[in-house]
């Protein structure tokens, strides 16, 4: 097992990413997730170079498992993950701006370590048979970027990042109902197995021919449930988010939601064809996430998923990040933020 950051000597605290490195991960951006893109304009800069920092490394990272698909290739990853963490990153733009990302960030080892473990899971085709399966996937695999963005605006308090799982969680459930065709074709299902067993569908059948009958779209339509009933869980931590970041955040959560509702549109075939979001919608979208910003935030009282539960404790235990204010309004929020902590502090410490 590879030892945790706290276990390897770290390089002297000096920056790793040059501006080319920035660049290429910018690159990347454009020529990946046109949704993240979109959302990642609405980010405050110092929120949003980090961000794409942080994607670039999870894109090359997913293309490294689809290329080698063996436990060479997730231990060359885990070694670059090392190498990230302890400040001493691989020869690659994507590893030197993440490196930076962790340092400044304190972002805990597990949290990229279930990504990367997510993405073995992928090679080896492992399937999931019941609903809690499918969230333990979907938590590696989108619910710890989902926490680690919430790291990088600040939220470290585990009700804000459990809320965040929720987010990354969803937005991956979207994905799935959008490409089981896609999935299919290339011999992968995602979609519970007791779900389809309860729809009376055989995986194995299916997956030789996959073509869209009533039956599947009422399984995807029940997965398309879940996600809404995680979206609807996540809008309470994107409302407790610093202001200048819930556009953005909003906007990836309204875009990938929609990703769904045009799935839903099509009856929930995405067999035959793969749902996109206009860009007139898309624009709608993030127009509507802008003017959302002020949300007052409402309760975050659920409980974690079970599934999250791990990389949450991980997540608060590590060193609290204190982003430097820019803007007037940030520097207030942030001063009141920083006595309202003071006072909760000292509330507890002098007991009821």
């Amino acid at each position: 097992m590879p030892p945790p950051c706290d276990r390897i000597a770290p390089a002297p605290r000096t920056g790793h990413a040059t501006p080319a490195d920035h660049a290429a991960c910018r690159m990347l951006l454009r020529n990946g997730s046109r949704s993240f893109l979109a959302a990642s304009r609405l980010l405050p800069a110092r929120v949003r170079d980090p961000a794409i920092a942080l994607y670039a490394f999870c894109r090359l990272a997913d293309d490294a498992i689809d290329a080698g698909g063996d436990g060479a290739a997730l231990d060359a990853l885990n070694d670059r993950l090392d190498r990230a963490c302890a400040g001493r990153p691989a020869p690659i733009a994507a590893d030197r701006a993440f490196a930076d990302v962790m340092r400044e960030f304190a972002i805990p080892r597990a949290l990229p370590a279930a990504l990367l473990e997510g993405f073995a899971w992928d090679a080896r085709g492992r399937r999931c048979p019941d609903l809690a399966a499918l969230h333990e996937y979907a938590m590696r695999v989108a619910g710890s970027v989902g926490m680690m963005m919430a790291l990088l605006m600040g939220a470290r308090d585990p009700v804000a990042l459990a809320r965040a799982a929720d987010l990354g969680i969803a937005m991956q459930l979207s994905n799935i109902a959008r490409d089981v065709g896609e999935d299919a074709r290339a011999g992968r299902l995602y979609l519970p197995l007791a779900w389809l067993a309860d729809a009376g569908i055989d995986p194995d059948i299916w997956l030789a021919r996959p073509a869209f009958t009533p039956a599947l779209g009422a399984v995807v339509r029940r997965l398309l449930a879940e996600a809404a009933r995680l979206y609807a869980a996540a809008d309470a931590g994107i409302a407790a988010l610093p202001r200048t970041c819930r556009p953005g955040i909003a906007a990836a959560r309204l875009l990938y939601a929609a990703i769904g509702e045009e799935v839903l549109r099509r009856g929930g075939d995405s067999v035959a064809t793969r749902a996109v979001v206009r860009p007139a919608r898309k624009l709608a979208l993030l127009l509507r996430a802008t003017l959302a910003a002020g949300t007052a935030p409402p309760a975050m009282a659920a409980p974690p998923l079970p599934a999250a539960r791990a990389l949450i404790a991980a997540a608060a235990a590590s060193p609290a990040h204190i982003p430097t204010p820019r803007s007037l309004e940030e520097r207030l929020l942030w001063t009141a933020a920083l006595f309202a902590r003071l006072d909760g502090r000292a509330g507890a410490e002098a007991g009821p």
